[in-house]
């Protein structure tokens, strides 16, 4: 976390729970943390082009919905950042857990019949949303909200560990790259909590170029963003082989992955 003395700006005193370790106001002073505010637009703009290719390509809503969640948890940490205010660390941190219960509900319906509700999985979800919302609101406790969401994402892990051990084994790249950019963003998001003064006394040493590298927690965005894009492809890919679609994963301009797939026949 961020030491105390950081300067004010456009935003007035900070109100959040968290302040995190880039310097604030250090760029401009319309934005608290610089870095770790532009580094969302990971999860703003390519989820909501994997939605419209979704609602083009006839994709069930759950998937859709995926995509969007994305969005709105980039632009929730979007806001956060740029502000430090409490009201918009909400908008971040509860989209997450949203998001991630979206993320749950398409891995554990993967295959059943196209269409189909799990009414059952659906009200648990719902209800654990609720839950965690009405206790987070009560205690105002970060580490609550880190845990709850870590069980969340656990959760998915072992889904997705089942899926390409025992189910679809040639798509073990994909999920185990996904994981492995996730996991790569949580270590470095550690990094920055842990060693924060030793990380803004380097910055002060050395050009800024090289000290925009060790912004941490923009990394983790970056990371998680894309780590999370790569599991709804795989969460997208799994179900589209079980509908027999004929998924492949194409890369735009040779970087970055979209999925392709036959259009879907009326049944």
């Amino acid at each position: 976390m961020a030491p105390a003395g950081d300067r004010e700006g456009y935003w007035g005193p900070t109100t959040s729970t968290l302040d995190w370790c880039e310097e604030n106001y250090a760029v401009t002073w319309y934005i608290a943390e610089f870095w770790n505010t532009v580094s969302n637009l990971i999860m703003i703009i390519p989820p909501i082009f994997g939605a419209i290719q979704s609602v083009r390509g006839g994709l069930e809503k759950r998937y859709i919905a995926s995509y969007l969640a994305l969005t709105v948890v980039g632009m929730g940490s979007w806001c956060f950042h740029m502000t430090l205010k409490y009201e918009m660390q909400l908008l971040d941190e509860l989209p997450m857990i949203y998001s991630c219960c979206i993320f749950v509900y398409c891995m554990f319906e993967c295959f059943k019949t196209k269409n189909s509700v799990n009414y059952h999985l659906l009200f648990t979800l719902v209800l654990f949303s609720l839950i965690v919302t009405t206790v987070y609101l009560k205690v105002k406790e970060p580490v609550f909200h880190q845990v709850m969401y870590g069980m969340l994402v656990f959760t998915l892990v072992v889904r997705s560990i089942y899926i390409v051990t025992w189910v679809y084994p040639w798509l073990r790249g994909l999920g185990y790259t996904s994981l492995g950019v996730f996991l790569l963003g949580f270590l470095l998001w550690n990094i920055d909590n842990i060693f924060c003064d030793s990380l803004r006394n380097f910055r002060k040493k050395v050009p800024p170029i090289i000290a925009v590298t060790t912004q941490f927690h923009a990394w983790w965005h970056i990371l998680t963003g894309l780590g999370s894009y790569l599991h709804i492809l795989f969460s997208l890919y799994t179900r589209t082989l079980y509908l027999r679609y004929r998924p492949k994963v194409k890369f735009l301009f040779g970087i970055w992955p979209v999925i392709l797939f036959e259009p879907l026949r009326k049944q």
